[in-house]
């Protein structure tokens, strides 16, 4: 069967002869054509391969079996690693190659003179066979290193996204949430700091509140806290009615310490349903680019820790809603009854003071019938609020039952509760209240129990010896402080 017609391009390929006599080199070319240039080399001046440039490296090399045996091993270890070069070896001597040899020397085939057309033809066409297929492993074992890489790229995001979703559902808590969220971000993207901001979507004017990856100098905090708002305000919070800040980590520490600008910021929507109600700013390392999947991770893990953050914050309400009075949005009676029995038991280990107000109002029922009810509610709401201005986040004040409002006092010894009470007492005394058009005031009486030193006292004692207390002052004339266990005339505040 004919061979076909070899192509060549424009441009002559390069071969290589290796100390190649006149009448070899003529035998080549002549075999070859003119669509390949042959450079000669003499005998001792061969080319160092590493030393070449891509342009120079050529399609075959023709060498005499008599100057490769000649050449040391490392130089043909160097003519072996060009993997693009077809090596041809030339019988010139009287000893018989066999071929496992020639290929073991690295050798495409050996030919014996003369070179006749023929057999140079035949040469290049297995040189030009071999080489396509060198190509096309090449290419198949690119296209299945890119696969594999690929497949490992996708079990990673995969085993992320488990992990991601694993650690954000083990909370309820949404600084626990953020906590984990930054641990596992952090094997997929260099994650510096994650803080977050959510607010109430559909409110005319919303409050927002910004959890901050931790504690640092007011400088950050302030810079953080623009910066955060501003991301707010564009991702739908609107005009903002106030903000509070929290810490996903109490402590100050050195990592904290750095600006928004000290970073590439990622800020990314959390989104449930059709409405945004947060958002979580990133902070990663300078200069670092997503790459497209890491976009689609990221978007999804974002989801993944929004969907936690969601069920964090319906949560948080249902539990505002069951521990708070619905009205005055204190405390109510039974996360005072499940505080007091908590705090009794810790009196009882550590001997610490323990005090209990019992407030209530004089006369409210006048107040309904005259005013009406919603001026009654407008009262203890605002009894509510002076409480909560009063006391410390760590007292516990709560909505007994009615008018009738009861202060947990931890630490706080006899004295100090009684300096309490009369604070509360004249509050409400100098608080003037207006509903539809009329000016009207009310007072308290206020009941003071307490239980210091190693004396000891059930959760019962302590409510009993406070509402005896209560009993006492409203029957002396209201608008007093009476502490259990003494006269009133000696320790009140008759006005």
């Amino acid at each position: 069967m004919p061979r076909q017609t070899m192509k060549r391009g424009r441009r002559p390929e390069l071969m290589w002869g290796f100390a190649l006599d006149d009448s070899i080199m003529e035998q080549i070319e002549q075999g070859v054509g003119p669509g390949f240039h042959i450079r000669n080399f003499p005998a001792g001046a061969y080319p160092a391969a590493r030393e070449l440039s891509q342009d120079e490296k050529p399609a075959a090399a023709w060498i005499p079996w008599s100057v490769w045996s000649s050449l040391a091993e490392h130089r043909r270890d160097e003519y072996r690693s060009q993997e693009d070069t077809q090596r041809i070896l030339i019988q010139d001597g009287d000893e018989e190659l066999q071929m496992d040899r020639v290929l073991s020397e690295g050798f495409l085939t050996v030919v014996r003179p003369p070179l006749t057309r023929p057999k140079v033809q035949d040469v290049m066409f297995r040189a030009r066979e071999v080489k396509s297929l060198y190509s096309d492993i090449y290419r198949m074992t690119e296209e299945i290193m890119l696969e594999r890489e690929l497949l490992a790229r996708k079990t990673d995001q995969l085993m992320f996204l488990n992990k991601l979703l694993t650690s954000a559902t083990e909370s309820l808590e949404a600084s626990t949430i953020l906590a984990n969220a930054k641990s596992s971000l952090g094997l997929v993207l260099p994650v510096k700091m994650l803080h977050a901001a959510f607010w109430n979507s559909g409110a005319d004017a919303a409050d927002v509140e910004i959890l901050l990856n931790g504690k640092m100098a007011p400088a950050v905090e302030s810079a953080w806290v623009e910066r955060i708002m501003g991301a707010a305000a564009n991702m739908g919070a609107g005009s903002v009615n106030g903000f509070q800040v929290g810490y996903t980590d109490p402590a100050r520490r050195p990592e904290y310490s750095l600006f928004p600008d000290e970073g590439r910021l990622v800020t990314m929507p959390l989104t449930a349903g059709h409405q945004t109600f947060g958002c979580l700013v990133l902070l990663c390392e300078p200069g670092y680019r997503l790459g497209k999947d890491q976009v689609e991770t990221l978007r999804s893990a974002v989801n993944h820790v929004g969907l936690a953050l969601r069920n964090a914050m319906t949560f948080k309400e249902v539990k505002l809603r069951a521990d708070r009075d619905g009205l005055t949005r204190i405390y109510n009676r039974q996360s005072f009854d499940e505080r007091l029995v908590y705090e009794i038991k810790r009196r009882a280990r550590y001997r610490h003071d323990l005090s209990l107000l019992m407030v209530d109002l004089d006369h409210f029922k006048s107040v309904n019938d005259t005013y009406g009810h919603k001026a009654g509610d407008m009262v203890l709401r605002r009894v509510g609020e002076i409480l909560t201005s009063v006391f410390r986040t760590t007292d516990l004040c709560a909505r007994y039952g009615g008018e009738e409002f009861v202060v947990l006092l931890p630490h706080t010894s006899e004295e100090a509760a009684w300096k309490l009470a009369e604070r509360v007492r004249t509050a409400i005394e100098g608080c003037s209240f207006h509903f539809d058009g009329k000016d009207f005031a009310i007072t308290a009486s206020i009941g003071v129990a307490s239980v210091e030193g190693s004396s000891l006292t059930t959760d019962d004692d302590l409510v009993i010896k406070a509402d005896k207390a209560l009993y006492q002052a409203k029957n002396n004339g209201r608008n007093m402080v009476v502490v259990s266990g003494h006269d009133a005339a000696t320790r009140n505040a008759v006005q």
